[in-house]
């Protein structure tokens, strides 16, 4: 027996502008609801276990750091990557990280942090280097 993520689900306050991020953000297909939700869809060639995102609808703004976040690793460079989602609407967040992580923290036009990471968390990190998490 085993579990994989299946989706990742997010509270928002404004469906129309966090799904706009997070499907020009990923890449995805936004599915939206008429009841204030909407499924975000991976591409077609993606794997079939790669995740659906589902964003639901909330009358309440985030308060605090988030107690899970997603961590994304860029098909490319980290640095354009991260320039990228800064135009569509990410900031920078300080979360007490030192600098020399292998990742830089961001959050989404709602506050939400989320991380890209150097390289994918599959590989194993050189000697004396900590993982991100």
């Amino acid at each position: 027996m085993g579990l994989h993520v299946a989706q990742y689900t997010l509270d928002v306050t404004d469906l129309e502008l966090m799904a706009g991020f997070w499907s020009a953000a990923l890449g995805y297909r936004v599915d939206s609801g008429g009841d204030g939700s909407a499924k975000l869809y991976p591409p077609p060639d993606s794997p079939p276990e790669s995740p659906t995102v589902w964003l639901q609808g909330s009358g309440t703004p985030k308060h605090g750091k988030n107690r899970l976040h997603l961590d994304l690793v860029a098909d490319g460079d980290p640095a354009a990557e991260i320039r990228r989602l800064i135009g569509l609407g990410a900031r920078h967040a300080d979360v007490g990280q030192r600098g020399d992580e292998g990742f830089v923290v961001l959050v989404d036009p709602e506050d939400n942090e989320f991380c890209v990471l150097d390289r994918s968390p599959h590989r194993r990190p050189p000697a004396g280097r900590v993982s991100p998490g």
